[in-house]
Formats: structure tokens, sequence, C-alpha cells
């Protein structure tokens, strides 16, 4: 939590309403560690909240009325509490408008509030500002108007507005990271019961981010296509299984294996790269209890060689990064974190090590294309929470 942010806020807050704000809330934007695309086949993923995050800083306005205004770009939306409809203008009020009208329907008494926010989290890096501005709009209006949310069910309004607000298809991963993050620690989330655990990390070591900058054509598309795909594989394995399959969670890679020559080549391909990923999780739960930082990262080079063969969501700018850190003093591991197609990659390293590796990887980008590439220190950090 950045608290030369929240006094910017503080500030920003001061200056557009005329009134300090009565309550502020904040939530961390998240990065995934391990576990690529497992999610909507029901099964584990391994992520943390980072160190970076977005402040939501309100007072009742005394009437109906609702003003929204991002701090960072200097704009202001208003509309009633009762017409919180999505805009065509302003899209980032989108968010904090589905989130406010889901927290309004379950308020025996919501009333109008003024609203700023401010945050840290670089927007487009894939570190999930959104999610951040979602949970930390849901915690400050819920506290204004004494509404009792689980966590659970913050992450699913959260979503709810992604989807139905900013028409976005996400699932539940950035909403539950923001949310159960515990400092020095990670979140591993089973996708099936939304279990949620928070397995050890070390205070020798850090995570870097090194974003692209890169957002390559037909994301959408090729996004629903690997998930069509994994869905007509787990149709196969239950056809062919003694038990039920319902997701590709319930396959083994010795199932896969066995049966893999069956089916089409596509479906074997992106049914491998899940059915590994969720082996990889678990064995990085093992390899992170018992203090193999060494092989916790070689799973993240396993992780990342499947996104390139078998799920192909990598670039050639992400493979550049990760290859580059191969070779790098201090460097354990690294894939590519999220959607993929771009985006950021993330790598494990020896605290020691941060300074050299970011320049070394950050040279070596420029050298391929013009640019440096963004480096960032991402530290597995407390979730969201109201600030007294």
């Amino acid at each position: 939590m950045n608290l030369e942010v929240l006094e910017q806020a503080r500030s920003h807050f001061e200056a557009k309403y005329g009134a300090k704000p009565a309550i502020a809330a904040y939530a961390p934007g998240r990065v995934e560690i391990l576990g690529n695309h497992t999610d909507y086949n029901e099964g584990f993923v391994l992520s943390c909240a980072i160190n970076a995050g977005t402040f939501f800083l309100l007072s009742p306005s005394g009437s109906e009325q609702v003003r929204l205004t991002a701090a960072d770009v200097d704009e202001t939306v208003e509309s009633s509490l009762h017409d919180l409809r999505p805009g065509e203008e302003n899209k980032w009020a989108n968010y904090v408008k589905g989130v406010a009208a889901s927290v309004r329907d379950l308020a025996a008494d919501a009333q109008g509030f003024n609203g700023l926010f401010l945050g840290d989290v670089p927007v487009g890096s894939g570190l999930s500002s959104s999610a951040a501005l979602e949970i930390s709009t849901a915690l400050a209006v819920a506290k204004l108007w004494n509404v009792d949310i689980s966590p659970i069910e913050t992450a699913r309004i959260g979503q709810k507005a992604e989807h139905e607000y900013a028409g976005a298809k996400c699932g539940l991963l950035d909403q539950i990271s923001s949310l159960y993050g515990t400092q020095g620690q990670l979140v591993m989330t089973d996708f099936r019961t939304l279990e949620v655990k928070n397995p050890p990390f070390s205070n020798d070591c850090a995570f870097l981010a090194f974003h692209t900058h890169a957002k390559h054509a037909l994301v959408d598309g090729a996004y629903n296509e690997r998930r069509e795909s994994c869905e007509a594989a787990a149709k196969f394995f239950d056809s062919r299984l003694e038990r039920p399959v319902a997701a590709l969670r319930d396959v083994t890679m010795k199932e896969w294996q066995d049966l893999s020559a069956e089916m089409e080549p596509i479906h074997a391909k992106r049914s491998a790269h899940v059915i590994g990923e969720n082996e990889r999780v678990i064995k990085g739960i093992e390899a992170l209890n018992e203090g193999r930082f060494e092989d916790f990262g070689a799973l993240m080079y396993q992780s990342h060689e499947s996104s390139q063969t078998n799920f192909e969501n990598s670039c050639e700018e992400l493979d550049l990064i990760v290859d580059t850190s191969r070779n790098v003093p201090g460097v354990m591991g690294a894939r590519l974190s999220g959607g993929g197609f771009g985006g950021s990659v993330i790598s494990l390293v020896n605290c020691r090590d941060v300074e050299t590796v970011g320049q070394a990887v950050s040279s070596a980008y420029e050298k391929k294309y013009g640019q440096k590439c963004g480096v960032q220190l991402l530290k597995p950090s407390a979730g969201a929470s109201i600030i007294s």
C-alpha cells in the first residue's frame, strides 16, 4: 500500500468536493504465478496480491446524487443513485457504477455519495487495475451503506460489474486474489470449490514483472477458440474414462498420455497445457512449503514452454524476455502471466539481484525492439481493506 498515493487521493478529494472523505478503502492488483487458463477449467491457480493497488474515497452527498471522479485524469461523472447505467463515455465509471448498483440492491438504506479513486497499478499491464477498482469500490460503498458482504460475494459483485457494465467476460481470479491476499504469502484458489489457501513465500525472493506493452490482434477470438477446445477435450475424456469428467480438472497427465493419440490434435495440445498447469500448481505448492524455490522456478519455465507449444498463447516479445532471463544470474524462473498474446512476464528472482536482473532483461529487450520494457518489483502483499 503506497501511502503517498493515499495522501494524493485525499488532497484531490478535498479539492474536488470541499470536504474530507468519510471512508477510504484500498484493494491491490494481482499477478498470476502458476495456473494459466485453468480457472474456467475448474482447476487451480496460484496468484498473489501485489504491492500496488487502488484507493477509493467517499463521503455522503446528502442527496440521491452520485459523483465519481477519476483523479488520475481529473474526470467526473454524475448520475442518480437509482440510475446507475453503463455509459459510452468515461468508461472507467462503468466499473464503479456496476459495483455500486449491486451493493445498493443489498442495502436497506442506500444514499448518494461523492467518490474518488486513485491508484498505482499500471493500466494495461496485466496486473488487474480493474479488479482493484471494483473491490475498493465495493468495500467503500458497503461500509457507507452498512451492508455485510462475504469476500466471495464481494468478488462476484466485481465480476458482475465486469460482465454487465464493462463487457469483459472475466473469471473470479482477479477479484479473489485482491481480497484474499496476505502479506508475504501467495493465494491458491480451487476454482471448483472456491476454497482459498495462502501458501508461504520467502523474504529472500521477489517477483519482477516485465511489461511488454504488446497486445496482438485476434486476442478475443483466440481466447474463445481455446476455451471451446478445452470444453471439447473434457467431453472426449468424459466419454472414454470410467468416471465422470466435468472439466479438465478431472483428468491426469497419465490419462492424457494414454488417450491423447485418439483426440483431435488441437484439442490434445490445448488440454495438455491445462492438465499440466494444474499439476504444476500442486507441485509448486509442495516446493514452496519445503522452501525449494529453484524447483518452483523450474515449474514456471515449464509453464511458459507449455504456453508456447501447447496453448500457443505466447508471442515473440514474451518469449524474448523468458529466454533472456534463463541466462541472467539471480533468476530462478519466468513465464507469461495472464491471458497471453502480449502483456507481461513474471519472473522469480533473488532479492539481492533485483536491480541487475531488471537492467539485463530490459537492455536485451531494448536492443531487440528499440524500447525498454517496463520493469516492476512485485511483492506478495495484504488484501483489500477499509483504511481506518
